[in-house]
C-alpha cells in the first residue's frame, strides 16, 4: 500500500528543493534497504509533480488518488510480479512508451521496482531510457542492494540513499540496515574516536573553519581500508541528516547532503578518498 506520509524525510527535502528550482534530474537510482520507503518516496514525488492541492503533495486530490492507486496514465511502474527478474519484456513497452506524450501531466514517471534483479539483457535496454531522454520523463530505479546495478546504470543516474529507522541511530548496531556486511561491521573496530574526528570534520566544514583541509587529510590517513572509507562517508550522511530535524540547521543538512551525493558520484569515479574528502572541506569556502 502506497502512504506517502510514509517516506524519507531527509531526501524528501531535497527532492522538492530541485522541484521548486527545476533541477530535477530525469534518472534517480534510490537505494534502501526498506524498498517500501523508497517506492513511497517515488510516488511522492509524482504526486508533487501533479497534485493540484495547495499544500503539494497532498494526496488527497484527484490526481494524487490515481497516482497511489496505480490508475494514472503518465504514472508507470515495472514490478517483479511473482518473477524473479525483471525481463527485458517488461522494459520494452517503457521505450515504447518514450515515443508518446503526456496524457494529463508535463511529465511522466517510470518507476521500476527491485532493479537488482533485472536480467543483462533488460539492463541493458534501460540504458537507452536513462540517456538524456527525448520525452518529458522521470525514471526511478528502487534497489536495496546498490552493488548489484551495473556501473554503466549507476553513473546515468542521480543516486539516493535511504536510511532506515534503525540506521537513524548512527550506531555500529545498525550498521547492517544500513547496507554493511558483518564482515565489514567486524573490520571497523572501534569507532569512537574516528566518529569524534568525522564530527569535527563534519562542523569544520559547516563554520567554513579552514582546519577542515587539515582534518581531511588526517582523516584520509585514518581510512585505510574500504570499510573504513565507507562509513566515514555514511556517517558524514547521518550528521546531516540530523542537522534537517533542527530548523537553524536545515539549510546546512540540505547543502550538506547534497555535496555528498556529489561525492558518491565522484566515488564511482575512482576519484581518491583523500581528494573526496578535499571537496566537501573546499565546500565550505564557497
Amino acid at each position: 500500500m502506497i502512504d506517502i506520509k510514509k517516506i524519507d524525510q531527509a531526501q524528501a527535502e531535497i527532492l522538492k528543493r530541485a522541484y521548486s528550482n527545476k533541477q530535477l534530474a530525469h534518472s534517480f537510482l534510490f537505494v534502501a534497504n526498506d524498498q517500501t520507503i523508497a517506492i513511497n518516496t517515488a510516488f511522492w514525488l509524482a504526486c508533487l509533480y501533479n497534485c493540484q492541492g495547495e499544500n503539494k503533495p497532498d494526496g488527497t486530490c484527484q490526481n494524487c488518488q490515481q497516482i497511489l492507486s496505480g490508475n494514472h496514465p503518465d504514472v508507470l511502474t515495472v514490478q517483479l510480479d511473482d518473477r524473479q527478474s525483471l525481463s527485458i519484456d517488461q522494459i520494452r513497452p517503457l521505450k515504447e512508451e518514450l515515443a508518446k506524450s503526456p496524457v494529463e501531466s508535463q511529465i511522466r514517471f517510470f518507476i521500476i521496482e527491485q532493479a537488482q534483479t533485472l536480467t543483462l539483457s533488460a539492463a541493458n535496454a534501460l540504458l537507452n531510457l536513462l540517456e538524456e531522454p527525448i520525452a518529458p520523463v522521470v525514471t526511478i530505479l528502487i534497489t536495496n542492494n546498490l552493488d548489484q546495478i551495473l556501473p554503466t546504470i549507476r553513473s546515468r543516474t542521480q543516486i539516493f540513499k535511504f536510511a532506515s529507522e534503525a540506521s537513524l541511530s548512527g550506531s555500529k548496531d545498525s550498521l547492517l540496515d544500513s547496507g554493511f556486511s558483518a564482515d565489514e561491521i567486524d573490520n571497523l573496530g572501534d569507532l569512537t574516536k574516528l566518529n569524534q574526528s568525522i564530527k569535527y570534520f563534519y562542523e569544520e566544514i559547516c563554520e567554513q573553519n579552514d582546519l577542515a583541509i587539515v582534518s581531511a587529510y588526517k582523516l584520509a590517513s585514518q581510512s585505510q581500508s574500504p570499510e573504513l572509507r565507507k562509513y566515514i562517508l555514511f556517517r558524514l550522511k547521518y550528521l546531516a541528516e540530523q542537522d534537517l530535524h533542527h530548523d537553524d540547521k536545515r539549510i546546512t543538512g540540505m547543502h550538506m547532503l547534497k555535496y555528498l551525493m556529489d561525492v558518491d558520484k565522484m566515488n564511482l569515479s575512482n576519484v581518491s578518498f583523500k581528494n573526496l574528502l578535499m571537496y566537501l572541506a573546499l565546500q565550505g569556502k564557497r
